[in-house]
């Protein structure tokens, strides 16, 4: 049975991402469904009719979480077709005056968890496999007041072009999308909202069009997706910008 795996699955993207799954790789019959909140991964389930679902309460900031899907890959010995690595977070604060905890989270869930997944997954893929990482436009060029999260999401991008170099004589692509700004809960979860005049200023990308983008670019086999004409053009202003110029332009 083909499988899907999609962490960061109980909101936000992650969740828009299962609920257009099926449209663009209706030969997927299982979903294995991670995210911290059980309830919420159990609700989405009931709204996936027709497919079979795993649901897999795990805090991919803990590392015992992933020896428990070590231990369900063996177990089950699925044929993984789709990983999305969505999980991820990312806090407004400057260096010194944030918490330390949330600094270090973000290295946890945006860097370790998915590079950790990844890792295990692989092995579970065949040619034709797809692989889905989640950056964002701050892998581009490093944000001030959310450094560790550009440079979290810069690796997220890196790690993705590198792996899909490295995987392709498998037959399997790797793809990361790189969204602007969404009015989804990580606005609230990392006190972003009414703190940042650069998130009110950008225009905001629709999760909706985001999820079924990213979809298509996996499905093609696409390395970078980057929505919205405005976030392509600050791609390339990026690259060909030093960026201890652009830097000072990137403050959030």
């Amino acid at each position: 049975m083909k499988t899907a795996i999609i962490t960061g699955a109980s909101a936000g993207l992650g969740q828009e991402i299962v609920r257009q799954l099926g449209d663009v790789f209706p030969e997927i019959e299982c979903y294995w469904l991670i995210a911290r909140r059980a309830d919420r991964l159990e609700s989405l389930a009931i709204s996936l009719p027709g497919k079979t679902t795993v649901c897999l309460p795990l805090d991919l900031c803990d590392p015992m979480s992933f020896v428990r899907l070590q231990e369900k890959l063996a177990e089950d010995r699925p044929e993984v077709s789709l990983l999305v690595n969505n999980a991820g977070c990312g806090y407004l604060g400057r260096i010194g005056e944030a918490d330390t905890a949330s600094q270090t989270r973000m290295v946890d869930l945006n860097l370790r968890a998915l590079t950790a997944v990844t890792n295990m997954t692989v092995p579970y893929m065949s040619r034709g496999g797809r692989i889905l990482n989640v950056s964002s436009i701050a892998s581009f060029c490093p944000n001030p007041r959310m450094t560790v999260y550009s440079a979290s999401k810069a690796y997220v991008s890196a790690y993705t072009v590198g792996a899909a170099e490295e995987l392709r004589p498998r037959g399997i692509a790797v793809t990361a999308v790189c969204p602007g700004p969404m009015a989804t809960e990580f606005l609230e979860a990392g006190n972003i909202a009414g703190n940042s005049k650069m998130f009110e200023m950008l225009p905001y990308c629709d999760q909706v069009r985001v999820a079924a983008g990213a979809l298509r670019a996996a499905r093609e086999g696409r390395t970078i997706y980057t929505p919205k004409l405005f976030y392509k053009f600050y791609r390339l202003l990026a690259k060909v910008t030093p960026v201890k110029l652009m830097v000072k332009f990137t403050k959030t």
